[in-house]
């Protein structure tokens, strides 16, 4: 099994910038597909973005304003989110998968076998 732990999470205005963490207790390969998924309330969960073998891929709404990256060195996964909106608000989950993912199933929460718990991102208009 493998543990995920988010933190970053926070409240902010429109417009503002947050970083969330995701530490893994396992060291993260590049092969592994690493996901960030949010759900708000009252809403489906939906794929943020993920990483595999370099190529990264990002749902519409974030596109240009949302980051993601890993150090594999340091077991951690990041996503840097700028010009936040009120509509982003939602709880943040790390996922890990260890298979190969692409534009097909970036985004299907079964391709993802571990998740963590959570952090929470409220921004306020």
């Amino acid at each position: 099994q493998v543990a995920l732990v988010e933190s970053g999470g926070g409240s902010v205005q429109a417009g503002g910038s947050l970083r969330l963490s995701c530490e893994a207790d396992v060291y993260i390969y590049d092969s592994y597909c690493m996901g960030w998924f949010r759900r708000a309330p009252g809403k489906e969960r939906e794929g943020v973005a993920a990483i595999n073998n370099g190529r990264t891929y990002y749902a519409d709404s974030v596109k240009g304003r949302f980051t993601i990256s890993q150090d594999n060195g340091k077991s951690m996964l990041y996503l840097r989110m700028n010009s936040l909106k009120p509509e982003d608000t939602a709880m943040y989950y790390c996922a890990l998968g260890m298979n190969y993912c692409y534009e097909g199933s970036w985004s299907s929460s079964g391709s993802f076998g571990y998740w963590g718990h959570g952090t929470q991102v409220t921004v306020s208009s």
